[in-house]
């Protein structure tokens, strides 16, 4: 994914996806490192807050509708960017304060009957949904002197959600007029779940980011001032927690700003371990007997590069490997881990595979190959190169943030 498509997918969300649609979604913008644009943004920011010393350290924490996503950052000379630590996330944005008030809204009125107006009502369950947030969720600050109860009137908001309401509730909220009162305990129930997720997510950074001199709040959700006072009061240490103007417009910018310039990012962080597939002698001792070819050959992980190393773009990480004897290729297939120490390929995603060929088998094992892992701005690239022939093989991988 290029970053116009990057830019251009947070604006193309249709109202008519499902809950799987928009979930694939998520994982697709998680996934695409939106958190580097944000970063790029944040770095024209910092005169502001006079803070454009080399090896200043900042925390970037991007709260929007599905993801919360954290990136460690260093200026670096040149006003260049470092990563100091691996990125984190979860899925804990500002529509799971959404999915909060639709808990408690079952609790009213049944669950049964949220159930049947979400599958048979589904543009009267949105606009209820969106009514919170535009009266209640949006306006929230945390302080109970600003909070002024909302009544939801269910024959205003959502008048076909009647029709499915039985039982204890329908007595209920037939004495109550269809009204359902939000109190201040109510609403504040509803972000305390979420924001206790990012608060954890804040601490880990921080617990392995070292000293950050400043954290910037940006991404849609970074607009509620409950977040921003409960970030504040738990993270006072820090000299400055600041969110710039329009941060849901951070990343957009910050995309925008990558794609004309993009030497800015020097080091990354890897989020995983790289490594090959390669032929070892099979141990009835120590390797799984499910796993051996013939009881005489098994395939393992051989480690290139592990996660959690911070790397410069362009940084190759290689070795020298050699076939077994009569074979008339080579393969490397390249898989990543989420462990350090990974022994078999075996669970691990395959991010694909180059082929090499070695038509003279008379020479035996003596055909060395030297295989490399390149760490571009948006990708890998493998290399292969036969050394007696000097012919050279090439792929590219997706870089995953």
């Amino acid at each position: 994914m290029d970053f116009f498509e990057n830019v251009l997918i947070i604006f193309t969300i249709p109202a008519e996806y499902t809950e799987q649609s928009k979930g694939i979604l998520r994982k697709c913008i998680h996934d695409a490192g939106l958190t580097e644009a944000a970063a790029i943004h944040c770095l024209s920011v910092l005169d502001e807050h006079f803070l454009t010393d080399d090896g200043t350290s900042f925390l970037i924490v991007d709260c929007g509708g599905g993801t919360v996503d954290l990136t460690t950052r260093k200026l670096l000379p040149n006003k260049r960017l470092g990563e100091v630590t691996e990125r984190t996330g979860d899925y804990c944005g500002s529509t799971f304060v959404d999915d909060e008030f639709i808990k408690f809204m079952k609790l009213k009125v049944g669950e049964s009957a949220m159930n049947s107006l979400e599958t048979h009502r589904y543009g009267q369950f949105q606009y209820m949904v969106q009514e919170f947030c535009r009266r209640v969720k949006l306006p929230f600050t945390g302080n109970k002197e600003d909070f002024k109860i909302f009544d939801l009137d269910i024959e205003e908001l959502c008048p076909m959600l009647k029709q499915y309401v039985t039982g204890a509730e329908r007595e209920r909220l037939e004495k109550d007029e269809w009204i359902i009162e939000l109190k201040f305990e109510d609403v504040k129930a509803m972000f305390n779940p979420v924001i206790q997720k990012i608060i954890r997510l804040i601490s880990g950074q921080l617990s392995t980011g070292g000293v950050c001199t400043i954290m910037f709040l940006v991404g849609g959700f970074s607009e509620s001032k409950y977040l921003q006072s409960r970030i504040k009061k738990t993270f006072n240490y820090i000299r400055t927690i600041a969110v710039p103007k329009q941060p849901q417009a951070a990343i957009v910018r910050g995309a925008l700003e990558y794609g004309l310039k993009m030497d800015v990012i020097e080091t990354r962080v890897l989020k995983y371990t790289y490594g090959i597939e390669t032929e070892n002698v099979f141990n009835e001792t120590t390797d799984p007997e499910h796993l051996s070819i013939d009881g005489r050959y098994i395939f393992k992980f051989y480690r290139l590069v592990e996660k959690g190393r911070e790397v410069g773009v362009d940084e190759t990480f290689g070795a020298i490997f050699r076939p077994l004897e009569h074979t008339t290729h080579l393969r490397f297939s390249l898989y990543t881990s989420t462990n350090l120490n990974e022994v078999y390929c075996e669970g691990l995603e395959k991010l694909g595979e180059l082929i090499v060929d070695m038509p003279d088998t008379h020479l035996g094992k003596e055909r060395p190959v030297e295989f490399k892992l390149i760490f571009g701005q948006m990708e890998i690239t493998a290399t292969a190169r036969n050394q007696l022939t000097g012919q050279e093989y090439k792929a590219n991988f997706r870089l995953e943030f």
